[in-house]
């Protein structure tokens, strides 16, 4: 029952990760330690809130929403928000493993680029023609891959623990510091991974084929019966598959949570103050210089595995949302074509692809609200989920994390509007 949480949890631990995490540990050192680790725990009731929706209901969030939002400008404005979300999200991987190619064989970023969307086009044969399971074990392998080529620098050369310990009291120290905040946000919380999660679930779990005699569709709004008709389907109860979902969550948000905190430690120990190393060519130089080889080749595969799996798990979120809202289906490669566009035009305009990348993450974290505030709400109806609504506390610490993200966002918003 394990796997749909460690292909949505690709998502935390895709190339916008790496930027920021980088940035902050090499601009900051360990200042932004607890936005890492605040963002982790919220990214596991988050993730798990997405799961239970797909699972209990039958539907994906965007499927949900799209159900009942019955103005259709409302329904494609909304539409619009996660659609530039998702680019957002598609232009981040691929320009990762652009720079990821860069670094390990010299190749020039446009052709990365190139070569990193086919990469993922590959991948999402894989997903359509053989299957969710076959697609969980590819991405699987890659975050092994991602796992060793980011934290084996830890081991080589340790952070400070009292640095770690300061890092974990909420302060910031200026307006870049809180820019990097958002961007770690962004790139820990993303939206398009709540909406993939949801989908991934339903996928998941799908039942083998509608029963002609089912007394209840399998996705409508009185969710207690639709469980109960899921579960007779499914022939397993929806308790259990909710209890293998937490399992799940908390693996994939253990192994995402740990790495990202190991990139930050990373730069804090060895690149802070060090000129140049707020780029990932200068932080892959200064590991090249300062540790060696092994680790800064071991981070450039890490960075390349990352942009391989994010990016199409990235192209079936926004196919989700697409066919969620708008019922209008579109094959996930022809997509990922259309998607591919806006990166390599980056690419080739001669952008900082590390500036790119902290930047695409803001625009997550902006999408964040997005997201999150429907899911909580959703998942905390009677009529919807029956008797696995949220609890009120479940709730409040929902309601609470989204009040959190959007006030961070806000403080942002005025701090560069008012050019403080």
């Amino acid at each position: 029952m394990i796997g749909p949480a460690l292909v949505a949890g690709v998502a935390y631990l895709d190339p916008g990760n790496v930027a920021s995490n980088m940035t902050a540990g090499a601009k900051y050192g360990y200042l932004l330690v607890w936005v890492v680790v605040l963002g982790n725990v919220m990214a596991w009731l988050i993730q798990y809130l997405s799961a239970k929706l797909g699972i209990v209901t039958g539907q994906s969030l965007p499927e949900a929403l799209g159900h009942r939002m019955k103005n259709r400008w409302a329904r494609r404005a909304y539409w619009l928000q996660a659609e530039l979300v998702a680019m957002a999200t598609d232009i981040a991987e691929v320009i990762g493993g652009a720079v990821a190619l860069n670094l390990l064989f010299n190749i020039p970023l446009v052709w990365g680029g190139v070569i990193t969307g086919a990469v993922s086009i590959v991948l999402l044969m894989v997903q359509t023609r053989r299957g969710a399971r076959s697609f969980e074990f590819v991405v699987i392998g890659l975050i092994a891959i991602i796992a060793i080529g980011f934290t084996f620098g830890v081991f080589v050369a340790p952070p400070d623990a009292a640095g770690v310990a300061a890092g974990l009291v909420p302060r910031f120290e200026d307006t870049g510091s809180v820019l990097l905040a958002a961007s770690i946000l962004g790139a820990t919380i993303m939206p398009h991974a709540i909406y993939a999660h949801s989908a991934l679930s339903r996928d998941r779990f799908a039942p083998p084929k509608p029963h002609p005699n089912s007394p209840e569709p399998l996705a409508n709004d009185g969710a207690h019966g639709t469980s109960t008709s899921l579960a007779t389907l499914r022939g397993i109860s929806t308790a259990r598959l909710l209890s293998a979902t937490r399992w799940d969550v908390t693996i994939a948000m253990a192994i995402a949570g740990t790495v990202n905190l190991c990139i930050l430690l990373l730069a804090a120990a060895n690149l802070a103050g060090v000129p140049g190393t707020d780029t990932l060519e200068g932080a892959y130089a200064a590991l090249y210089t300062g540790i060696g080889p092994v680790v800064a080749t071991l981070f450039a595969v890490g960075l390349l595995a990352s942009g391989l799996a994010s990016t199409s798990v990235g192209a079936y979120a926004g196919a989700e949302i697409m066919n969620g809202l708008l019922k209008i289906r579109i094959p996930l490669i022809a997509r990922r074509l259309v998607t591919l566009i806006p990166a390599l035009a980056i690419l080739a305009i001669g952008v900082d692809p590390t500036l790119a990348l902290v930047l695409s993450q803001v625009v997550l974290s902006f999408g964040i609200p997005f997201a999150l505030v429907p899911l909580v709400a959703l998942t905390a109806q009677r009529n919807l989920l029956g008797a696995f609504r949220n609890r009120i506390i479940t709730t409040i610490a929902g309601i609470a994390a989204s009040l959190f993200l959007i006030a961070l966002n806000a403080v942002l918003l005025w701090l560069l509007f008012t050019g403080a």
